[in-house]
């Protein structure tokens, strides 16, 4: 546990420098296109300044994307006990609890430590779930927060929304900006970059959350005691697996299913392990519990 914790805060470091070397390429490529090495400048100290909000302000955004609400114990009572009595049995402190009307069953946590942690499900999940089976996906997510899963996931998601919002302004910029003014090779440089600079931001997205979920599934046993709940849940959300309301590529990672719509690029480039490979993975260690 510790070593994962310990591996989580390290890979937080080695994204923010994949990250910030992504944006100077980028940068670099800008001001190459318009021959003016301030915009490399400008893209970088904006960049930078609008990651260091994102570490602060991800989670909220991604409790605002999704469309979570934060409820109270009277609300849902079941599942807000839930929450309050295993995060007490994991040593941690109380995330706020939020619930998403969707009727996709999907759940996610994040925040940037666990006392600025967030638990929610949708309203199809709490519709599915008996009581065992919501302790165990409940389990999962603060797996995430005692991990520290989730800051990596919050800022890679943070992150690739700057990135994103970087390759849009130089694809506006190629189309819209003077033909004087720019370099007929940066052009070319400039309309691939913002065309593969999101797909590079996801796959190193990719490449640190489907090792994750497979962690987080055990440590849910260890807390919960009962495998039999996990793999009663994954096949139940399985079953009624169905893209989310609100879809959006950058916070994939933070959900327990893959939220998005399924055909064969989702499914390769998913953070997400098929249920199947999670289920048989729990198979395997049921006895080791």
């Amino acid at each position: 546990m510790y070593k994962q914790i310990a591996t989580n805060k390290r890979n937080t470091i080695l994204i923010m420098i994949f990250f910030v070397a992504l944006i100077s390429i980028i940068g670099g490529i800008f001001a190459f296109s318009f021959h003016d090495a301030w915009i490399a400048a400008w893209v970088f100290f904006v960049s930078l300044g609008y990651a260091i909000i994102q570490y602060f302000a991800s989670a909220s955004l991604a409790v605002a994307m999704t469309g979570a609400k934060e409820i109270q114990k009277k609300d849902y009572p079941v599942y807000y006990n839930i929450v309050e009595n295993l995060s007490l049995f994991a040593g941690l402190p109380m995330p706020k609890v939020c619930v998403i009307d969707d009727p996709a069953p999907n759940a996610f946590a994040t925040g940037r430590d666990p006392k600025h942690s967030v638990v929610a499900v949708t309203t199809g999940l709490l519709d599915i779930l008996n009581k065992s089976e919501l302790e165990a996906v409940v389990a999962h997510e603060l797996s995430h927060i005692k991990n520290y899963d989730i800051r990596v996931s919050m800022i890679a998601f943070g992150l690739v929304c700057v990135i994103g919002f970087i390759a849009d302004l130089g694809l506006r910029m190629s189309y819209y900006g003077s033909d004087e003014d720019r370099s007929p090779v940066g052009s070319i440089m400039l309309l691939v970059t913002a065309i593969f600079a999101p797909l590079i931001a996801s796959l190193a997205q990719f490449a640190v959350s489907r090792e994750r979920e497979y962690l987080a599934d055990m440590s849910a046993v260890s807390i919960t005691r009962y495998p039999e709940g996990m793999i009663s849940a994954l096949r139940k959300i399985a079953e009624h697996s169905r893209p989310m309301r609100r879809q959006n590529a950058a916070a994939e990672s933070l959900y327990f299913a893959n939220p998005l719509k399924k055909n064969s690029i989702s499914r390769l480039f998913s953070t997400h392990p098929s249920f199947e490979r999670r289920i048989e993975r729990l198979e395997n260690a049921k006895n080791n519990f």
